[in-house]
């Protein structure tokens, strides 16, 4: 299994230096993403919308995906709802799973939190099973948190 370079922390930092636009700078965090990590399928955000009590589909690479998850639903929103990462090897195993592509086998994902507010989720899919290291898994929470140094949520929450 090829894991994910922990130098995609300081990369991620530096592509988004002086961006202030977040679906810029979530659309280039998810491209980033999908083009370094080999054997995936899916890589983006899920942004919490307060008006419609869900996780709306954000800035992605990938197949075409579910547009809203509620909190609780899936392993986007258990993750979500948990405030906690969760790296699923087999998502046929996970209880309550939202199949948005039926080739996902594994997943990951990450909670965004910017200052105090969790703005969302990181969602990365893959078609192979158990695809995702516990190394990976702890890069990506590295990654988000260097994403969230340059996101403002009041501006996540006016577009969601």
């Amino acid at each position: 299994m090829t894991e994910l370079d922990p130098l995609i922390v300081a990369q991620v930092d530096a592509l988004l230096d002086g961006e202030h636009n977040p679906i810029t700078a979530l659309a280039n965090a998810s491209a980033l993403l999908y083009n370094t990590m080999p054997d995936l399928n899916w890589a983006g955000f899920y942004l919490y919308s307060p008006t419609n009590a869900s996780l709306d589909l954000g800035p992605f690479q990938g197949q075409v995906a579910c547009m809203h998850i509620q909190p609780g639903q899936g392993v986007v929103g258990t993750s979500f709802a948990q405030q906690q990462a969760l790296r699923v090897p087999n998502v046929h195993e996970f209880a309550g799973h939202i199949a948005c592509d039926a080739a996902s086998n594994s997943e990951v994902v990450v909670p965004l939190t910017v200052g105090t507010t969790t703005v969302g989720v990181l969602d990365i899919d893959s078609p192979r099973l158990d695809r995702f290291s516990e190394n990976d898994l702890k890069t990506l929470q590295a990654f988000a948190q260097a994403l969230a140094k340059h996101l403002d949520a009041d501006a996540i929450r006016k577009v969601y």
